[in-house]
């Protein structure tokens, strides 16, 4: 229940980002009556990412069991692409999310025709972004861990996300965005990290896989995966009794290569020096 909780409030959380934004600077700029578009856009959004896991969830139902362990791996092996991806995203585009986002505002709304579909797809793309994202990532986390908590978590996630969002928009809740989204997206890492390494097992299940399948250590008998800690420990990090040699090569080569790349300090922007500002500004 705590990973889809978490992922579902760092998700909805950005979602509730770029709506607040939108809102903001359309009611700062006296273009408030473009409300109604955006909840369109939010609504579109919403529909795809739903009938996106509902169909993805029926058809898997309907598959033999060999093609049941291939679709549950291809779906891990998208999730971590996503989920890596999402998270190095975020830490290059945290500072200039909110300069894009209205600059995209005032580039649909300038044209003559088409406002409205111009505002609409702006917001719909960008939440379906990230509903896509949940979704894929979701399915993956519910296919290893099957049972009621899951979705029960991620709803949970989903509406604390939408009260944080809705408190920083009017003001009245103060968050260190910066330390949240850098500790969420550490934990987030791990996550795929699991995820990888059960996709490679789906792998070796669906009979694609047979390399490196020696068990590099098995601690069952002192930490099952069925126990208390042992399966907190499996739903936050992806944690096995019993990896294979390769399970355990992908997950300790995901976080060597990954971990590094997000927490390095960003790479700040060089100053616009004199001849950088001529050629802006024409500034002689």
């Amino acid at each position: 229940m705590l990973v889809p909780f978490l992922i579902m409030l760092r998700e909805g959380l950005e979602a509730a980002l770029i709506v607040g934004i939108v809102a903001g600077y359309l009611s700062r700029s006296g273009r408030g009556d473009w409300m109604p578009a955006v909840w369109i856009g939010i609504f579109l959004a919403v529909a795809l990412a739903l009938f996106t896991g509902a169909g993805l969830q029926l058809a898997s139902a309907e598959f033999p069991q060999r093609t049941q362990e291939l679709f549950e791996s291809g779906v891990g092996f998208v999730a971590v692409i996503i989920l890596t991806s999402m998270v190095l995203w975020m830490r290059r585009a945290a500072r200039s999310l909110k300069a894009e986002l209205q600059g995209s505002i005032d580039a649909a709304l300038s044209g003559s025709r088409g406002k409205g579909l111009a505002l609409v797809g702006l917001v719909f793309f960008a939440v379906a972004r990230e509903g896509l994202e949940s979704v894929f990532f979701l399915l993956a986390i519910f296919q290893q861990s099957p049972g009621a908590s899951g979705p029960l978590g991620a709803l949970l996630g989903l509406f604390v996300s939408a009260l944080l969002g809705y408190g920083i928009y009017i003001g009245g809740v103060r968050l260190d965005l910066g330390r949240f989204f850098r500790w969420t997206g550490v934990f987030i890492l791990f996550v795929a990290a699991g995820l990888l390494a059960g996709a490679l097992r789906h792998l070796h299940e669906a009979g694609l896989w047979n390399h490196l399948q020696t068990v590099a250590f098995d601690l069952s008998p002192v930490l099952p995966t069925d126990g208390l800690v042992g399966s907190v420990l499996s739903g936050l990090f992806g944690y096995m009794a019993d990896p294979t040699i390769g399970e355990l090569l992908a997950y300790v080569a995901y976080l060597v290569v990954t971990l590094p790349l997000f927490l390095k300090p960003a790479t700040p922007r060089p100053a616009a020096g004199p001849s950088m500002l001529r050629r802006a500004g024409n500034v002689r």
